[in-house]
């Protein structure tokens, strides 16, 4: 994964939980204590450990954490320069939902070595639909569901997310996405 994960990560521990939290979880990750470079590819085991060692050091689920970082990713990367390109995906949530992959094309021209997942939409409804999620790297459900509500939050919607590992001939995990405004009071 590109250093971008990497400080996202890092943004989200320092943000939630301080500096001190943070510098415990690199040394637990086995990190040096050194920036990540957004533009530089890690191993995948770098973001796995790093979750890996918020989950001893926090007290909270693998699950948690990665929803949780899936939410923050949608507001970072916005603030990370890339709050136009998102802006160009879609207007609505199910319009950016359905351009993810072209979102990720695009994305692919700054990071040549990029292999992002890839997505579907399939029994649109008026205020559902069904979110298909393809991705060599296991595990990371729980980050989409986190990333559908950061995106509800960025429409002004309140998203309910259920996934569902699918087998067969192409594996991946089926989302059922429901939003609704959300209340002016909340």
């Amino acid at each position: 994964m590109y250093g971008l994960i990497n400080k996202a990560v890092e943004g989200l521990v320092r943000t939630r939980f301080g500096d001190a939290a943070w510098s415990r979880i690199r040394a637990r990750a086995g990190l040096p204590d050194e920036p990540f470079v957004s533009m530089e590819q890690y191993p995948d085991k770098t973001t796995y450990d790093l979750v890996g060692a918020a989950t001893e050091e926090l007290g909270a689920t693998a699950e948690a954490i990665l929803e949780e970082f899936g939410r923050f990713w949608t507001v970072y990367t916005a603030e990370a320069g890339y709050g136009e390109l998102m802006k160009s995906a879609g207007s609505t949530l199910p319009e950016f939902l359905g351009n993810l992959d072209q979102l990720h094309t695009r994305v692919k021209l700054s990071f040549p070595h990029l292999m992002p997942p890839s997505f579907s939409v399939s029994e649109q409804e008026a205020q559902a639909l069904v979110l298909h999620y393809y991705s060599e790297r296991p595990g990371l459900a729980p980050l989409v569901v986190g990333l559908l509500k950061g995106l509800g939050d960025r429409f002004g919607l309140e998203v309910e997310a259920t996934w569902e590992r699918v087998d067969g001939t192409r594996p991946h995990d089926r989302f059922r996405v429901r939003w609704r405004a959300k209340d002016a009071t909340s």
